[in-house]
């Protein structure tokens, strides 16, 4: 059945497959410091774990071979669907936000602009990591929605809602977005959540790392290349934005993760929610970097945002090299520690997500239309459960 109102079947897949393109054609080779584990060691462990993984097919597996395809067969039912369908949705939102970063802080051709080279300040590989996050994310969206359509289910495509106004700062595409970078409320909680022993799971809360508030994660104009600290502000925000969403991802995943009925369908969830872990994990280590020596502390004289020394602070949750979740509550709080991604409740997760998106003014200057379609795509998905 076609829905009416997330338009016309396929048209956000071509979309998000021509940005893949795109943004395939700058990935760039660069040779740093982990040249030597990408080109020895890996590649030696690669070659091992094929020999390990790969054994003899055995008579058990060949006669699972008919039941497997069977199964793997059926249609989807609604949760399912449901479920990916808001995947799909948070992938096409995060690719917007994603391409906006990259015009501006990506990997380019020529000369760079002083954005770029305060977010490689943070880590020499910083362009590259932006550019390659965005393809990831574009591969997510279309995949997701290709894969819907492969079995007669309805794609998301948020094209109509493709109208506010960006950066107009030169190299900045001037073309409507779904998302707004240049007011963002950036929830910083994560960063000392993953270093806390406790969960949000059984109730625990966290203060904020930073303040940021009403700020821009890329230049608005050409006037926002000028002054170092300022432009070092804009690339720090960013930096703590880009682990404010990726940690909502590896979150969504792994919770909705549990509702799912379909094993082929469990195994997008898994395959990409591991993807979002990987993303987030680096920003993690990104983000400290702007909160420490030689960069911090700081302040952007134009508005007063302050990036505090998070060592000086003697403050084991603000630990600048803790770039790993720390054990934590798990399951129950009486069993041992466990070092996991959380949170992973999965009651109301997809409406949470939501509500995080639109708080941190991701979404200002969309119009109501906006925010009906997608707690539509929400509530679905979270009433789907596992066995319905």
């Amino acid at each position: 059945m076609v829905t009416p109102e997330l338009g016309t079947p396929g048209a956000g897949s071509s979309l998000e497959e021509s940005k893949m393109q795109d943004q395939s054609n700058i990935i760039k080779r660069s040779v740093n410091r982990r040249s030597l584990l990408k080109g020895g060691l890996l590649a030696g462990g690669a070659t091992l774990g094929a020999g390990l993984l790969s054994p003899a097919r055995t008579a058990f597996a060949d006669n699972d071979d008919h039941h497997d395809r069977d199964r793997d067969n059926r249609d989807l039912d609604r949760g399912d669907i449901a479920i990916l369908r808001f995947l799909a949705a948070a992938e096409i939102i995060e690719t917007d936000l994603w391409d906006q970063y990259t015009e501006l802080g990506g990997v380019t051709d020529g000369a760079q602009n002083t954005y770029q080279q305060a977010l490689q300040f943070l880590d020499g590989d910083g362009s590259q990591y932006i550019t390659s996050n965005t393809l990831d994310e574009a591969s997510h969206a279309s995949f997701l929605n290709a894969y819907l359509e492969s079995k007669g289910a309805e794609p998301v495509n948020f094209d109509r809602f493709r109208n506010l106004q960006g950066s107009t700062a030169m190299g900045s595409k001037n073309i409507g977005r779904l998302t707004n970078l240049l007011h963002l409320t950036v929830d910083t909680s994560w960063y000392i959540r993953y270093r806390s022993t406790t969960s949000p799971d059984f109730g625990a809360t966290y203060p904020q790392a930073i303040t940021i508030v009403n700020r821009p994660g890329i230049p608005a104009t050409d006037a926002d290349f000028e002054g170092d600290n300022h432009i070092q502000a804009i690339a720090d925000t960013a930096a703590f934005h880009f682990g404010t969403v990726e940690q909502g991802g590896t979150s969504l995943y792994a919770s909705l993760a549990q509702k799912v009925n379909h094993p082929e369908v469990l195994l997008i969830v898994l395959g990409i929610g591991a993807d979002e872990v990987a993303h987030f994990l680096e920003w993690v280590d990104f983000a400290g970097n702007g909160v420490q020596a030689p960069i911090a502390p700081f302040t952007d004289p134009t508005n007063g945002l302050t990036f505090p020394d998070f060592n000086a602070t003697g403050n084991p949750l603000l630990q600048t090299n803790l770039i790993f979740p720390l054990p934590c509550e798990f399951i129950n709080p009486n069993l041992p520690r466990c070092a996991v991604i959380r949170p992973t409740d999965p009651k109301g997760i997809a409406a949470g997500v939501v509500t995080f998106l639109t708080d941190m003014g991701l979404f200002i200057g969309q119009p109501p239309e906006f925010f009906t379609v997608l707690n539509k795509l929400a509530k679905q998905a979270d009433n789907a459960k596992r066995g319905f």
